[in-house]
């Protein structure tokens, strides 16, 4: 018996290549947003253990101050490029989430289409064996003796 195709088939393999390169960039967007973080998280760090000198001249003070300054502007903007990484990598993973749906519902119809070409081929395979049984039986019936034995050489 011919076995009948599953018609959406490319489509399936399309989902499938789209699900892969989403997941594949939501990959990369994890892991910029991580280094990101790492990054912000430096910052923040090497700030909070920096230390002014308790007595400094004029010229020297301001210097320290406007590094300080400076270093604080860096670590905010850090920290900033962390949360808009984060949220960028959200977005990617959310495409790719959408992509998985998609491909789970495609391989669901064609999960449904293979146990229905199994259910006709196993209707079938039942059909024969009753003809075969049925088939058998009438030819024994038809093969009895007028005295309802059946022969031993046929």
């Amino acid at each position: 018996m011919k076995r009948a195709r599953f018609r959406l088939q490319p489509v399936l393999e399309l989902r499938r290549t789209e699900e892969r390169a989403a997941a594949a960039l939501a990959a990369q967007a994890a892991g910029a947003a991580a280094d990101a973080d790492r990054r912000a998280t430096e910052y923040e760090t090497a700030l909070a253990e920096a230390t002014l000198p308790r007595s400094l001249p004029a010229g020297q003070f301001l210097a320290a101050m406007t590094l300080l300054r400076t270093a604080a502007t860096d670590a905010a903007d850090a920290r900033a490029l962390a949360t808009a990484s984060a949220e960028q990598s959200e977005l990617v993973r959310a495409r790719w989430t959408a992509a998985a749906q998609r491909t789970k519902g495609l391989e669901r119809l064609r999960d449904r289409h293979m146990a229905a070409l199994q259910h006709a081929e196993d209707v079938a395979e039942e059909r024969a064996v009753d003809d075969l049984v049925t088939g058998r039986a009438g030819r024994a019936a038809a093969d009895r003796t007028e005295d309802g034995e059946v022969p031993w050489m046929p």
